[in-house]
C-alpha cells in the first residue's frame, strides 16, 4: 500500500478507537441480562481455547503498551522521572482495582448495612485482593521497568521471549498431574493460595467434580506474561510512532503491522500444539494469539481512520477510548450498586439469549452516554 496521510496533531486516533471498542465490548460481556442465557461469543472459554470475549483483556493491555511508546517518549533523557511515573501509576491503578473489590466498603445484606464485629470480619475475610486492574498494574510495572532498563526494540523483543520462556518453565517445573496447564495441576493456583490465602482469591473455576477451585486468573504469576502482552503492544507502538513523529502515516507501516499480526497468529497456533491457548493462565501462546488479533485490528483502524480519514462511524468508540479507565470504573460501580435498588437484570432481561444480549447493549449505551457528556466537556480522567 502506498497511501499516506499527514497527521495534524500527531495523535493516533485509531488507538483510542481500538481501546474504546475493547472497553465497550467489556461493558457488554460483563453485564448480560442473565449469566444463564448468553450467546456463545459473549462467554469465556471454559479453560483452554479463546472466544471473542477472551480477547478483551489482552487487547486492553496491548493498547496500554502501544500508548506507552508515545507517553514514555518524553522521558527519553529522564530515566529516573520515567521510572517514578511508572511506579506511581502502577500503584494508583492497583489501588483503584482493590477499592472496586472492596466496594461498597461495608458488609451488606440485601442492600442494607450489616452491623456487628463478626459480620465485618467475615466480610474482610472473603475479599479478593487481585483483579483486572491489579493485573494491569502489575503488567504495566514490569513492562515499564523493562522498557527503561533495556531501551532498544531488539532487547525488549528478547525480554518478551524471556518472560514467556521463564513463565512456561515455572509452570512445567512445578506443575503436577494431570498436567502443568490444567486447573488441577497448575502451580499458579498453589502460588495464589500461598501468597494471598484461600479466601482472598477467585473461586469461579470448577474442578471436574464441580467443586470450586481457589485459583485467581489475575493472580501474581500471570503478570509475567501480562507484561509480555504489554511489551508486544509497545513494540508496535514504536513502529507507528516513527511515522507519527514525522507527521505522516504510510500504508507500508500499516502493512508491516498487519503482517506481524498474521505471523503472531501463526506462531501462536503452532505453539498451541504444546502450550494451550488459555486466558486463565495467560499462556505464551495466548499472548501471541491475542496480540496477533490486536495487531490486525489496529492495522485496520489505522488505515481506515488515520490514513483514509474515515472517522464518523467510529466516533462512539473514540469517546469510550479516551476515557477508558472511567468506563471501567463506572460500569463496575453501577453493577455493584444494583443491590441498593433491589434491581436484578434477570427479572426483566433473563428470558432468553436475545433479552440478555439486549441488556448488555443497553448497559454499554448508558456508559457511553455518560462518557459522551465528559467528552463534550473535554473532561478526560487520566492517572
Amino acid at each position: 500500500m502506498n497511501a499516506q496521510k499527514t497527521l495534524t496533531k500527531g495523535r493516533l486516533e485509531s488507538l483510542d478507537i481500538l481501546r474504546g471498542a475493547t472497553v465497550t465490548f467489556m461493558c457488554m460481556v460483563n453485564n448480560p441480562g442473565t449469566w444463564a442465557h448468553m450467546y456463545a461469543p459473549m462467554e469465556h472459554a471454559h479453560w483452554a481455547g479463546c472466544t471473542p470475549t477472551d480477547l478483551i483483556y489482552p487487547f486492553f493491555i496491548f493498547c496500554m503498551g502501544c500508548a506507552m511508546a508515545f507517553s514514555l517518549s518524553k522521558f527519553a533523557n529522564d530515566t529516573k522521572g520515567g521510572v517514578w511515573k511508572i511506579i506511581k501509576r502502577s500503584l494508583a491503578i492497583f489501588a483503584i482495582g482493590f477499592a472496586l473489590n472492596m466496594y461498597p466498603f461495608f458488609p451488606t445484606d440485601n442492600g442494607h448495612l450489616v452491623f456487628g464485629w463478626d459480620n465485618w470480619v467475615d466480610w474482610l475475610h472473603g475479599k479478593r485482593i487481585f483483579g483486572v486492574l491489579q493485573r494491569i498494574a502489575c503488567s504495566y510495572l514490569i513492562a515499564g521497568l523493562l522498557i527503561f532498563w533495556l531501551k532498544t526494540p531488539a532487547k525488549i523483543g528478547a525480554a518478551i521471549a524471556g518472560l514467556c520462556v521463564a513463565y512456561t518453565a515455572i509452570l512445567v517445573a512445578f506443575g503436577t498431574e494431570p498436567g502443568p496447564f490444567t486447573l488441577e495441576g497448575t502451580v499458579s493456583r498453589k502460588i495464589d493460595v500461598a501468597l494471598l490465602g484461600d479466601t482472598h482469591v477467585y473461586h469461579g473455576y470448577a474442578y471436574g467434580d464441580g467443586t470450586r477451585a481457589a485459583f485467581d486468573p489475575e493472580g501474581p504469576l500471570g503478570a509475567m506474561t501480562g507484561a509480555a502482552s504489554c511489551l508486544l503492544g509497545y513494540l508496535i507502538g514504536l513502529l507507528l510512532r516513527k511515522d507519527t513523529k514525522a507527521g505522516t502515516l504510510s500504508g507500508d507501516t500499516v502493512s508491516k503491522v498487519f503482517v506481524f499480526g498474521m505471523l503472531s497468529l501463526a506462531l501462536a497456533e503452532l505453539m498451541s500444539i504444546w502450550i494451550p491457548i488459555c486466558k486463565a493462565l495467560w499462556t505464551p501462546s495466548y499472548v501471541l494469539y491475542a496480540g496477533g488479533w490486536a495487531m490486525i485490528g489496529l492495522a485496520f483502524l489505522v488505515y481506515c481512520v488515520d490514513i483514509k480519514g474515515v472517522k464518523a462511524p467510529f466516533k462512539p468508540f473514540k469517546v469510550m477510548g479516551m476515557n477508558a479507565m472511567m468506563a471501567f470504573i463506572l460500569s463496575a460501580l453501577i453493577a455493584k450498586s444494583y443491590q441498593f435498588f433491589h434491581y436484578s437484570p434477570s427479572t426483566y432481561f433473563g428470558a432468553n439469549e436475545l433479552a440478555s444480549f439486549a441488556h448488555s447493549v443497553l448497559f454499554a449505551l448508558i456508559i457511553m452516554a455518560c462518557l459522551w457528556v465528559l467528552y463534550r466537556r473535554k473532561i478526560f480522567i487520566k492517572l
